[in-house]
């Protein structure tokens, strides 16, 4: 039986890696050779390629004070993958880097991989290589995401046309509402660490941004019906935000409804515990990792009964602006103001 490493030092950055990535089992034609050699080998068939990165920074963009290393091994994957869904594309690879300061063990970051692993699985990605380094503080997770779509199903951001439909999928607002609650359990605990986390009954908010998913189901039922989304951006810095993008670039003006924002009733619930109107968590809070589109109207009918699926609103001609129609009927505009990760 083989002996166990007993720690990072003893390992070194070459066997590090080896020993995070052995047994990597290739998922997908396109990857032709993954770790091991001094570049990864990837024959696309013809496809276009959406290539993304996202970094990661400890203190930043994520607190080990309450995010297990596993969850964010998971989420730092799935964050890429949703940019590559928002594409309209398919992810098929990913590469990893590394920086992590003294104070992390073999078995900490074995737990990080597992994560990492595990979303891989969940999503048919392959893992083709990367880097580790030494941080004097902390951690720092770089990921770049590979994703392959032929040059008429990509889908950008500045397509929106006047009267498509605004579409959203899943409901908005939990991550936020997850980190919230994190944070206000973080500051009790530090004031008094006898006092138990009160996190009965959030489970949904807090798994929404400790391990949130990405839209490969929407891009697989969109491609079921024939439908090609006019444009599309996945929302991680918040709905206001991320219309915005869509319609400066495509040089419209939107009409987003109160009434038909999807908001889940444990998240309402938080959100009245919160002092917090749950329209602006849905609007301003951020890292839900759903993906915003708009639709020609002909394709309503075929996604009308599409539980996953909410319309929002629709596109206007530029020179009406961007504005949330409140239940009562009044016009606010809307305003970039969505969750900042730090960069």
């Amino acid at each position: 039986m083989e002996e166990k490493p007993k720690d990072l030092a003893t390992l070194g950055e070459f066997g590090l890696i080896r020993h995070l990535t052995e047994n990597l089992v290739i998922k997908n034609a396109e990857t032709i050779l993954a770790v091991g050699d001094d570049a990864a080998v990837i024959a696309p068939a013809g496809m276009q390629v959406v290539v993304t990165t996202d970094l990661l920074t400890e203190g930043i963009h994520f607190d080990l004070i309450y995010t297990p290393l596993k969850h964010l091994g998971y989420k730092a994957v799935v964050v890429n993958l949703s940019d590559v869904y928002s594409m309209n594309a398919i992810p098929k690879q990913i590469t990893v880097a590394l920086a992590v300061s003294s104070k992390f063990t073999l078995e900490m970051i074995e737990e990080l991989y597992a994560g990492i692993r595990l979303a891989c699985d969940r999503y048919g990605v392959d893992l083709i290589g990367g880097d580790t380094s030494t941080s004097l503080t902390g951690m720092t997770i770089s990921i770049t995401a590979l994703g392959y779509a032929s040059a008429d199903q990509l889908v950008y951001r500045n397509g929106a046309r006047e009267n498509d439909l605004i579409c959203v999928t899943g409901d908005l607002g939990a991550a936020y509402l997850g980190l919230l609650l994190l944070e206000r359990e973080k500051r009790v605990f530090a004031n008094n660490p006898q006092v138990q986390p009160q996190f009965a009954g959030y489970d949904y908010p807090l798994e929404r941004f400790l391990k949130p998913e990405a839209g490969r189901g929407l891009i697989e039922m969109l491609r079921s019906k024939g439908i090609k989304p006019t444009s599309m951006i996945d929302i991680s810095d918040g709905l206001s935000s991320e219309i915005l993008h869509i319609c400066q670039q495509s040089q419209v003006g939107c009409r987003i409804y109160e009434d038909k924002l999807p908001i889940d009733m444990v998240s309402m619930k938080l959100a009245e515990e919160m002092n917090l109107v749950s329209t602006t968590a849905v609007m301003n809070g951020g890292e839900d990792y759903e993906l915003l589109f708009t639709i020609a109207p002909e394709d309503y009918d075929k996604i009308k009964d599409e539980e996953l699926i909410s319309v929002i609103g629709h596109i206007t001609n530029p020179e009406k602006g961007y504005y949330l129609i409140t239940q009562g009927d009044a016009a606010v505009e809307l305003k970039a103001q969505g969750w900042n990760h730090g960069a």
